[in-house]
């Protein structure tokens, strides 16, 4: 018991020097990762929607500021000061993990070294920790000096609200600057889809794979090897494990699609394609090594539309794989025009309708889709209601070649599913005279009647204790959808769109 009474007041006696030194480690360290790898840092920064818009600025002033800071911590001299420093740099990285986790629509990362490892709620325990402790040193340090410490409890919490108010300042100017309103205006429907049914999933990694004959059917990011089936009254639950001939691949996504009467599971970055009868549980192996691709939509039996990358630049193109000719790809290069580069300012999802006599591809950057026949001949090519048409985005090319996203990319459109002539499309844009608050609790759907190139109309699909809209599909006047852990059938009401 003596030697740990002896322990503790060696800890309180030293206990300035040793949070000084524990601080100026951490900053010493947080600078340096960020130093030796700058390049990324400043990209990821720039990723930020909160510094995105002072990325340059900030990269640099952030690495001055820990060293500036750390230096001060370790000279008795300037230690008080060292302190407040502290107090008000871990104030403000406390505050944007905060903004980071609860207002974000994605969550970046611009931390170097053994801190990347830690998941964001716990980096932000880890900040209040050192926070705290700064502030303990900060008493213990005025105490020795015969003072009562309650002016600078006062000057550490002035430090504290000054330092929120710059970063909440820098989050809001940011979110100005990056994602500025459109001038366009919405025409809301009055009640278009009406929820009628919901069932409890239990798990939020489940997605539409399909819709055949009253069963919807349900892959699993998580499990992907198991095909879920419900009727369409969201009352009959069963699932089935798939078993596939081959596995021995190096799978990094492997998706479930269903088209009457078979059952499809791929991996595109694998150039494999099982295909399985409905009902069985068995998937043999329908193409290997015919094309790597990254989209796939179905169209018959042996016939698929891809995405891929053309193998002379590297740039997205649409193509045909079809399994029954001896030359099985047919690329269809003149489909997706590209603005800034082959690659992200062509980047969108293909879609077909249930019979796959009608395809679709729309932009995510820019306010364009394209509607196509069954041989990705196009038909049209129609815009979305927002102003948008050149994709914003600005590309990093890195020292060892390879290419990212230098700023939060301005995301137009960011899924779709088509019906019939009526294409519904997830907007990721706020027009004029919308609340806010609807757009922090609901996903905005717009449709589109892509055989009188006409916009329609626009619906809410209200989120679910923070979580969006993940998976869709519409069948008839039924609308599916699955938010969060939760299945939903929504009915479209009948004059809705027309």
């Amino acid at each position: 018991m003596p030697m740990v009474m002896r322990v503790i007041n060696f800890i309180w006696k030293h206990l300035v020097k040793i949070v000084s030194i524990l601080l100026a480690l951490l900053f010493i360290y947080a600078a340096a990762s960020k130093l030796f790898d700058f390049e990324a840092f400043q990209v990821q920064l720039a990723q930020s929607p909160l510094l995105s818009a002072y990325a340059g600025v900030i990269s640099y002033g952030i690495l001055v500021i820990e060293f500036l800071v750390a230096i001060m911590l370790l000279i008795p001299n300037s230690n008080k000061v060292g302190l407040y420093a502290s107090i008000g740099l871990m104030s403000a990285f406390t505050l944007y993990i905060y903004l980071i986790l609860n207002y974000s629509d994605f969550v970046p990362c611009s931390c170097g070294g053994i801190l990347e490892k830690l998941g964001w709620t716990e980096h932000l325990i880890f900040n209040i920790f050192f926070l705290v402790l700064s502030f303990i040193a900060l008493i213990v340090l005025v105490k020795k000096i015969g003072r009562s410490g309650l002016k600078e409890l006062g000057v550490g919490g002035l430090i504290i609200v000054i330092s929120c108010l710059v970063v909440i300042g820098l989050f809001r100017s940011s979110e100005h600057i990056i994602k500025s309103e459109n001038s366009f205006i919405r025409r809301f429907l009055q009640h278009p889809v009406l929820i009628e049914k919901t069932k409890d999933l239990k798990v939020n990694s489940f997605y539409l794979a399909g819709i055949e004959e009253g069963i919807l059917y349900l892959g699993n990011i998580s499990a992907p090897l198991i095909v879920t089936t419900i009727d369409t009254s969201l009352t009959v639950f069963s699932q089935m494990h798939t078993i596939i001939d081959k596995k021995d691949y190096n799978f990094r996504n492997v998706k479930l699609q269903v088209r009457k009467p078979y059952f499809y599971v791929f991996d595109g970055t694998v150039p494999i394609i099982y295909r399985g009868h409905l009902g069985d549980s068995i998937a043999r192996t329908l193409s290997y090594k015919d094309a790597f691709f990254n989209q796939m939509v179905i169209l018959d039996s042996t016939r698929f539309a891809i995405r891929t990358q053309r193998g002379s630049d590297r740039s997205y193109t649409l193509a045909l794989l079809d399994l029954s000719r001896n030359s099985k790809v047919k690329l269809k290069s003149d489909v997706l025009q590209g603005q800034i580069d082959g690659v992200f300012s062509v980047d969108g999802s293909l879609i077909s309708n249930s019979n796959a006599t009608k395809l679709v591809y729309t932009y995510v950057y820019r306010n364009q889709f394209i509607v196509m026949d069954s041989t990705l001949r196009i038909d049209k090519r129609l815009q979305t209601i927002d102003t948008t048409t050149h994709a914003k985005i600005t590309i990093t090319k890195l020292s060892d070649g390879s290419k990212k996203m230098g700023a939060p990319p301005f995301t137009v459109n960011k899924r779709s599913v088509i019906y019939g002539d009526l294409l519904f499309n997830e907007s990721n844009l706020k027009g004029q005279y919308e609340p806010s608050e609807a757009w922090r609790t609901s996903s905005i759907i717009d449709v589109y009647n892509t055989a009188r190139q006409q916009y329609m109309g626009s619906f809410y699909i209200d989120h679910k204790k923070g979580e969006a809209l993940s998976s869709w599909l519409v069948n008839g006047n039924d609308l599916y959808a699955i938010v969060g852990n939760e299945l939903r059938r929504y009915k479209i009401r009948g004059e809705a769109f027309n």
